[in-house]
Formats: C-alpha cells, structure tokens, sequence
C-alpha cells in the first residue's frame, strides 16, 4: 500500500467522481507535511469538500489545518471570484464611462461564463504565478471530476486564443483591455501545466472498468494538451482474505478483471496502489490510516437487527414515477456516487413497462449508452456533446443575425462566438430542450457532478431573468426552463448518495441549495450499501456498519422517501445488470 510519489513542486489529481481524488490528495499532502514540508491543498471542485476532510473551515487564502505543522489549504470559491473580477474590471470606468455604460457592462458580466473565467484567473495565479506559491514545497490540486477538470486544463490556450483574436472593446467578459493583462499569466500557466520538471498529474481510479476507461480517455486527452509527467494512483484495491463470501469473492474477481484488462497505455504509467479501507477518510485520523495501514483500528460491531432503518426500494420508488404518467426525472449529486446508473435503471424499468423514455446526461464525461449497452424497445438515448451543441449554436446565431448586420457586424460577432463562454450558453440550450420534451413522456436526465449542475441551474436563474426583463428572442424551451424545473408535477428530483459522510454532507448541502433556488427533491437514493448486503467479509462487513448512522440521517431526517440499493455481484451495467436495482 502506497500514497503517489511527489516529485515536482505542482501536483494535479484528476479522475472520475468517487474514485477517491480528495482523499489520496489530501493524505498525500498530510504525509508531505508530517516529513517537515510545507504543503498547499487547493481544490478547484465547485462543490468542494476539503474543509469535511481535513476537519478545518477553509477560505479562499491558505488556511492551516489543525493537527497539523505545515498543512494549509484554500478553496476556489467561485461566487466569491466572480464578485472580485467583476469589481476588478468595471472598477476602472467608474466616473468615467457614463452610467447607462457602466450597467451595460455588468450586465454583460452576470453571466455563467463570468464565474468561469473568475474562478480560473485564481487558478492561474497559483499555477501560473511563482511568487504566489513561493513559501511552499509542494502545491497538490484536488480537482473536480474529470469532465470538468478537462475543461480546466483546456481554458489557460482557449481564453489566451480568444484574447489574441479579439479586436473589439468589449465581449461577454467585460472590456477586454482588461483581459489583455492577464494574457502573460494565462500563457505562463500553460507551459507550467506542460512542464514535467514542475507539473505532474496523478490520475486516480478504482479497480473498476468504467474508472480505469475514464482514466485512459483522459491520459490521451491530457497527451494531447502537451501534459506528459502522468502517474497511475489506484484507489479502494480490494481483495476477500478467505473465499467464502459471494460479495466479496465477486468485488476481487471483479476488480481483478478490470486490472487485467487495462489500456496498454495506462498500464504504462508509473503508479501506486492504495488499498480498501474499512471506514471513510475524514478527518486527519483516518487519512493517516491511508498512510500507515498499521493505524487501522476495528470498528465496534452493531448488530444489523437492531439499527435497521426505514427506507424502501428502488422498484417501489419507480412505481411511485410511473404513477406520475410523464414529466422529467433528474439524477443528482456528488460524482462517482452512481447517478449514471440510477439514470439508466429507471429509464430501462419504465420503458420495459411500456412508456416511452428518453435517457440523455448533462456530464461530459459520461457514458450512458454503454450504461444500457443495447437496444430497448421505447427507450431512446442521448448525451449532450458540447463540441456540437457549440456548432449548430453558432450556426443559428450567424444564420439569424446575417440578414441585419454588414460585414463589420458580422465579423464582430463571429469573433464574440469564438469566446469559451458559447459552450456554456449552447449547453444551457440543449439542457432546456431535452427538459422540454418531458411534456409528452418520460425524460430521464442524469447530471453532471454537484458543482458543475449547480452552475448549470444558477445558468438557468440568470436566463430566467433575462426572459423576464426583455421577453427577447428565445426559445420557448428556454422561457420555461425554470419553472419548469421548480413544478412539482413536471420535475422529479432524485438526489443519489452513497452511505458515507462526504456524500451524504454534501447532497444535504445540494438539497439546501436547491431549497432556495425553489426546487425541492422527490427522493432520496442511497446507493451502492454493503450494509443491506449482509456481508459476513471483515472489511466489507465493517465498513456495512460503519453506514448505518449516515442512512438514518438521510432516511429520519433529510428525505420524506428513500431508496436503499445493495451493493451487486453482478456489476449493474447493461440490462440484465441494470434490471437489478429495480426487482
């Protein structure tokens, strides 16, 4: 049992939701600082949990984390960056450009594209700037999951492309005079990503063919932005001490298979390999378990019999759906918790009982078609790519907008749809369309990661009061985005959890979230329990223990309906392993 080695000054941690990417950061950070180093814990997940973790409130500057000599971390907040950018660029014309000006341009920059391009200029300064990290030995990202973290790793070319491009004053980010300064940063902070000597990235995956298929795409994607200082972290290897029991002998047969099947490539790469552990990872205690596997202490036993807390099945919870006649249903919470398949169980139940069902996902790294793996009778299935939302976006604002504007005009718009900000709106689009076919069937929509899903709503908060302010040119789809999505006879929310304290902290934060965006959940599902397997294996039965206290929160507090779904040993992909979760 091993932590990644750290060798450069920078260090990324990137892969699939749920493989383990905040845990193995942050005790590889823990172990540097217990040597005498002073180490950085960013994260750049918009729905961060480092603060669980580590057992210490964080902000946007370095904090110290208690316990500790030489361990700091900071969130990327966001919010918070896109209120100080926005300050920062209208700063300058205030008294000086006339009010209706200064309005303009804070319009312009309440969009979603704002938050992005504000959350990465502090990513920049830490990467990109020496003097901002300067007091530390080691700087480790802990990253959102992959999709979005591409995205990351893409915006330093995508946003100087766009700067050196522009010749107008102003585009959807506000004067572009000030965009220019950070043109240096944005360049610096591409070749540090690229500059092996100074960056390595750690991709972490479970023993798991969907992980491990994640894994290698991204290896190829990053090769392909120039990052070639990769390292292979294996995350949760499990394997039973004494054959016997049908969980545990299925999940080392499984994880076995998905090892020995790896990509050439990815099999190439230097690595470590962390073992199952038989609690969660929060707080310093239990990384340093990660670190030193002697530090392991038995969990006490609670019977089963005694602590059994109310909550029904997955099938009862699609009854209650089918029930509803149409409408959209929603998959939601923290990556790597099985939204996908959630998703895809109750889309193939539903159209197995004769409905008409659309599957389609919002997270760009998804793969839900090989989730269903086949054909089905009344279910069709989709993603939305945003390299094609972003063409046929384009072709319809060009298309709309030639008739009235003169080469000038024109020439300045294509330019302003070069902007990385297109993809946000032209994937905001496509959102709202897939949502407006649930007026005539069943939609099933399976999300993005937490963060990412949350951004995407706050898009649909910003679009819904531009619809209100100027009842312009949009689609219907789009007009009725939001309230759509807040009816509770059209919109069905499921949050997916997995019985564990960060994923159950934070789909409680999510629902909180969507409290106040006026959306309230229709159930809660516990994914992937070994506590109602019954498992009689050491490890496995210890950590079916360790649940119980997490599924009563979610069951006697946080959900009026709730949905507990066993771990398999048959892997619940394609439709006989699907049909699982629905008997």
């Amino acid at each position: 049992m091993a932590l990644p080695e750290a060798r450069t000054h920078y260090l990324f941690f990137t892969g699939k939701g749920g493989v383990g990417k905040t845990s193995l950061s942050c005790a590889t950070g823990l172990a540097l600082a217990d040597t005498g180093k002073r180490v950085l814990v960013v994260s750049t997940d918009p729905a961060s949990n480092l603060d669980e973790v580590l057992g210490t409130q964080l902000s946007s500057t370095p904090t110290l984390i208690l316990g500790t000599s030489g361990l700091y971390a900071l969130n990327i907040d966001p919010e918070s960056a896109a209120r100080e950018y926005r300050e920062r660029m209208v700063a300058p014309y205030r008294g000086i450009l006339p009010t209706a000006a200064i309005a303009s341009i804070e319009e312009q920059l309440s969009g979603a594209c704002t938050v992005e391009i504000a959350a990465f200029d502090e990513f920049s300064k830490l990467l990109g700037d020496a003097n901002t990290t300067s007091d530390f030995d080691h700087v480790i990202f802990d990253t959102a999951p992959t999709g979005h973290t591409l995205r990351l790793l893409t915006l330093p070319s995508a946003w100087n492309s766009f700067i050196d491009a522009s010749s107008g004053g102003v585009s959807c980010l506000g004067p572009l005079a000030g965009l220019e300064k950070q043109k240096t940063l944005y360049a610096t902070t591409v070749a540090r990503l690229s500059n092996p000597a100074l960056t390595s990235v750690i991709l972490v995956s479970r023993p798991e063919t969907a992980a491990l298929r994640e894994a290698e795409r991204t290896r190829e994607e990053l090769a392909a932005l120039g990052v070639s200082n990769l390292h292979l972290a294996l995350n949760g290897v499990f394997t039973a001490k004494k054959p016997g029991d049908a969980l545990a002998d299925a999940l080392t047969r499984r994880g076995a298979a998905a090892l020995a099947a790896m990509p050439t490539g990815l099999a190439a790469l230097p690595g470590s390999t962390t073992a199952l552990v038989s609690r969660g990872t929060v707080g310093l205690a239990a990384l340093r378990e990660l670190i030193d596997p002697k530090l392991v202490l038995p969990i006490a036993h609670i019977p089963f019999a005694d602590n059994t807390p109310i909550t029904q099945s997955l099938a009862l919870q699609v009854d209650g759906l089918e029930m509803l006649g149409r409408g959209v249903i929603m998959t939601m919470g923290k990556g790597g918790v099985g939204k996908t398949t959630v998703a895809a169980a109750i889309a193939l139940s539903l159209a197995r009982r004769g409905h008409f069902v659309h599957l389609s996902t919002t997270d760009p790294a998804a793969h839900i078609a090989a989730a269903v793996d086949g054909c089905v009778d009344r279910l069709t299935v989709s993603r939305i790519d945003p390299a094609r939302e972003v063409e046929r976006y384009t072709k319809e604002v060009l298309a709309r907008a030639a008739p009235k504007l003169d080469k000038a005009g024109l020439a300045l718009l294509e330019e302003d749809l070069r902007s990385p900000c297109t993809e946000e709106i032209a994937v905001f689009r496509a959102f709202a369309e897939i949502v407006d076919q649930g007026r005539d069937g069943f939609v099933v929509l399976d999300t993005a990661p937490t963060g990412h899903t949350l951004l995407l709503l706050d898009a649909a908060e910003a679009f819904h009061r531009e619809v209100q302010r100027t009842r312009g040119d949009m689609p219907e789809s789009v007009v009725e985005l939001l309230p759509r999505l807040r009816d509770p006879k059209y919109t069905y929310i499921l949050i997916v959890t997995l019985p564990e304290a960060t994923p159950v902290h934070e789909a409680e934060r999510l629902q909180a979230d969507l409290s106040r965006a006026g959306i309230n959940p229709y159930a809660w599902v516990i994914n992937q329990s070994l506590f109602a397997c019954k498992t009689t294996d050491p490890i496995l039965s210890q950590r079916g223990n360790y649940e119980i206290p997490f599924i009563r929160r979610v069951s006697d507090e946080l959900s009026k309906r709730t949905a507990l779904v066993p771990w398999f040993a048959k892997q619940p992909v394609g439709q006989a392993g699907l049909a699982q979760l629905v008997v």
